[in-house]
Formats: C-alpha cells, sequence, structure tokens
C-alpha cells in the first residue's frame, strides 16, 4: 500500500492529457499503527499535509464522503469508510506530487498509518455538471 504501489507506468501510458479527477476508497485502521489515536485521526493530519500539496499543483479536493453500504455488487472486499474525489489537472501533476520527498517523508506515513487499504483510480471525465476552472 506504500507509493511503491504507485502505478506509473500505467498512469504515463493513459492518451489523456488533460485533467483527471481520482477516485479515492479508504478503509481505516481501529487504531493508527503509530499509536497515536485512530486511524481516521492519522488520515486527518494526512489530509492536513497533503491538500495543501495538491492545490499547490493546481489541484483541488472536490468532495469528501462517509461509505455507508454497498448499494449494487459483491459484499465481499467493498466495504469502504470514506471516499474523496481529488480533481488535478493532469497526470503528470499528481505523479509529481505522490513521487515528491515530501509526499514520501512527510505525507505517506500517515496514511499507511491509518488506512489499513487505500485505493486510488484514476479517471477521465466523459461527462459532468460541474465545471472546474
Amino acid at each position: 500500500m506504500a507509493v511503491d504501489l504507485l502505478n506509473i507506468r500505467g498512469l504515463e501510458d493513459m492518451a489523456h492529457r488533460g485533467p483527471i479527477v481520482m477516485v479515492n476508497l479508504m478503509r481505516f485502521r481501529d487504531r493508527s499503527l503509530d499509536g497515536d489515536g485512530s486511524g481516521w485521526d492519522a488520515y486527518l493530519r494526512y489530509s492536513a499535509l497533503t491538500v495543501p500539496m495538491i492545490k499547490a499543483r493546481g489541484g483541488m479536493l472536490l468532495w469528501t464522503g462517509d461509505a455507508k453500504a454497498v448499494a449494487l455488487g459483491g459484499q465481499d472486499g467493498n466495504q469502504w469508510d470514506y471516499l474523496a474525489l481529488v480533481y488535478y489537472p493532469s497526470v503528470a501533476a499528481f505523479i509529481d506530487m505522490m513521487t515528491s520527498q515530501d509526499y514520501e517523508h512527510l505525507c505517506d506515513p500517515h496514511r499507511r498509518n491509518g488506512c489499513a487499504e487505500h485505493v486510488i483510480i484514476c479517471t477521465k471525465e466523459v461527462y459532468s455538471k460541474f465545471k472546474i476552472g
């Protein structure tokens, strides 16, 4: 689940050169691995450090929410605690942030301490009522 799982090649192989939205699916630990509160507490520390890094690259946090129930599909493995939609102006902006020394050393430890699982899905817009920019 560490940054070494980042699929840089797959992201770079995308033909898409415009904005993207990353769909983040998170499942939290009951206790942070560093012993400092809950998994949620560790994730809040992660967010406080990461959101300014996202903004510095032209991105923004679009939406977050608690995951309440699987409405369609298999239940096994699909119970998530939290979702976040994060806009980036390009794949390159996302890769730049995720591979930065600050992210690796300051942010990612909090994410690993708090998240039992964290999946990020890269999406490109097909249709939207939202206008960004």
